[in-house]
C-alpha cells in the first residue's frame, strides 16, 4: 500500500514536517493520498519528516511501518538509552542502530532513489542549513534527525549536523516541483487545538518484569508531557518544560514565515498535543489520526 506510486490523477511534491514521534503522522497522510489515486513525484523533509519521506522514497515505508505498529511499549523502551539525570535528557543510538540492522533504512545513495528526494539538517558549527539531495541516504537521515541533546551530531566537512528543525522544520523552499504538482505540507508542530483524544489502540504488554525501565519512562514523560496541553505556571516551568515550549515556540514561528514564503496548495494541521516528541510505541494511533486528518482536508477541498 506504501509503495511508490507511478500512476495517479494528480502529481504531488511533498513536504514533511519534523516533530518525533508525532512525525507517524506522515505515514497516515501518505496513505490517504495514495488511497485518493495522488502520484507523490517528490519528498522534502526535516528530522522525522526526512525518515518518513526517506523511506518512501526508497520503498522501505511499509516495512517500517509494519516494524513500529507491532512493536509494544516495553519493546519500544527497549530500545532507548535512558541516561535520565536531573535534566531528564535521553539517547536515541539504539533505536536508528536497530533500524539499520533490521535493513528498514536502505544504504543507497539519494541520486539512485526513483523520485527526487532532500533532507535538511543543520550545521551548528557554521550556522547553515545543509541540504542533502545527492550522496548515502542512511547519512542524510542520520543527519537531519540528530535533535540536539538526544542524537549525537554529524560530522560534515568542517562542520557539526543537527536536526533540520532546528532551521526548517517545514522545509517549503526546498521542494522539488513539476510544473502542475500540487504542493502539499504536513504540519505536525501546529498549534491547531486538539479536541477529543484518539482511541487508544489497547493491546496486551508482555509479561516482563523491568521496573526500573517503565519508572524511568514514567519519570521521564511527567517532566516532558506536562507542557504539551494546558497552561503552565510561572513556578511550574522545569528544565524538559522549558525546552519543549521554546522548541515549539521557535519550529510555529519558523513553520509561519515558511508558509508566508512559499504558501503550500494543501497544508495538513496535526496538532502538537496529539502526543509527545517520544512516545513511539503509540504508531498505530498516530498513523491512523494522520491519515484521519489529511481525510478531512482533502474532503474540505473536495479533493
Amino acid at each position: 500500500m506504501l509503495g511508490l506510486s507511478k500512476k495517479g490523477n494528480t502529481g504531488v511534491s511533498l513536504v514533511l514536517s519534523s516533530g518525533g514521534a508525532r512525525g507517524l503522522a506522515h505515514i497516515g497522510v501518505i496513505e490517504e493520498l495514495l488511497t485518493r489515486d495522488f502520484c507523490i513525484n517528490s519528498v522534502v523533509g526535516s528530522s522525522m519528516g526526512a525518515l518518513v519521506a526517506g523511506l518512501y522514497a526508497s520503498g522501505g515505508l511499509e516495512n517500517f511501518k509494519n516494524w513500529a505498529v507491532g512493536l509494544s511499549k516495553l519493546e519500544m523502551l527497549s530500545l532507548v538509552d535512558f541516561t535520565l539525570t536531573s535534566r531528564g535528557i535521553i539517547k536515541g543510538e539504539k533505536v536508528f542502530n536497530q533500524m539499520q540492522k533490521l535493513g528498514l533504512i536502505p544504504d543507497i545513495n539519494i541520486e539512485d532513489l526513483p523520485i527526487p528526494f532532500a533532507a535538511v539538517a543543520v550545521d551548528i558549527i557554521n550556522g547553515k542549513e545543509v541540504v542533502f539531495r545527492s550522496g548515502s541516504l542512511l547519512k542524510a537521515i542520520r543527519a537531519s534527525i540528530a535533535i540536539p541533546s538526544v542524537f549525537t551530531p554529524v560530522a560534515h566537512e568542517d562542520g557539526l549536523l543537527i536536526d533540520g528543525g532546528v532551521l526548517s522544520p517545514l522545509p517549503l523552499q526546498h521542494a522539488t516541483r513539476s510544473k502542475h504538482d500540487l504542493l502539499v505540507a504536513v504540519d505536525v508542530n501546529s498549534f491547531t487545538p486538539y479536541g477529543k483524544p484518539i482511541a487508544r489502540i489497547r493491546r496486551r504488554m508482555e509479561q516482563v518484569d523491568k521496573p526500573k525501565l517503565l519508572k524511568k519512562w514514567d519519570a521521564f514523560n511527567r517532566q516532558h508531557k506536562q507542557p504539551m496541553s494546558g497552561k503552565a505556571t510561572q513556578k511550574g516551568v522545569g528544565y524538559l518544560q522549558l525546552l519543549t515550549r521554546s522548541s515549539l515556540l521557535m519550529q510555529a514561528k519558523l513553520t509561519q514565515y515558511a508558509v508566508g514564503e512559499s504558501t503550500p496548495d494543501i497544508l495538513v494541521p496535526i496538532s502538537k498535543d496529539v502526543s509527545t516528541a517520544y512516545e513511539f510505541y503509540r504508531a498505530n494511533e498516530l498513523i491512523g489520526f494522520g491519515r484521519q486528518r489529511c481525510a478531512e482536508v482533502l474532503d474540505g477541498k473536495g479533493l
